[in-house]
């Protein structure tokens, strides 16, 4: 499925939700439903930075897409990388680059979040678009 078929369906997905507490819930279930991360995953290198909250991102080149895993230690924080991988996991790395995440603005996630935590999502999208900056190069 395209980048832009997936950021869809989570709009239409967030519109089913009145307000913002039922939006929270449902980003504390996707964080929920993300999978764990090996704990040695959880290493200083790993950790974004930027972010209020310790957020661990890592990612895997395979067949020419890329494949990310990540873990936080706040809820809200697991859903919101949930959400993002949900978007950019297992995309070759060139669509990753190009694609807008226009689905954060649609759904009001950035401007529902405090400043420290908009500021760690902005930090997210950044290294997750770094790594594939990274396969892209050794693509190349």
């Amino acid at each position: 499925m395209s980048i832009k078929a997936i950021q869809d369906e989570i709009i239409e997905e967030f519109s089913m939700f009145e307000d913002w507490l039922d939006k929270y819930d449902y980003l504390i279930e996707l964080g929920n439903e993300l999978p764990e991360i090996d704990p040695g995953q959880k290493s200083d290198e790993n950790l974004i930075s930027g972010c209020q909250s310790k957020v661990w991102l890592d990612a895997e080149y395979k067949e020419g897409k890329v494949w990310f895993q990540a873990d936080s230690d706040a809820i809200i924080v697991r859903g919101i990388v949930a959400l993002l991988i949900k978007v950019l996991n297992g995309q070759p790395p060139k669509e990753i680059i190009d694609n807008d995440l226009h689905f954060i603005d649609e759904i009001g996630l950035k401007q529902n979040l405090s400043p420290t935590r908009s500021n760690g999502l902005v930090a997210m999208v950044k290294k997750m678009k770094l790594y594939a900056i990274a396969y892209q190069a050794k693509e190349g």
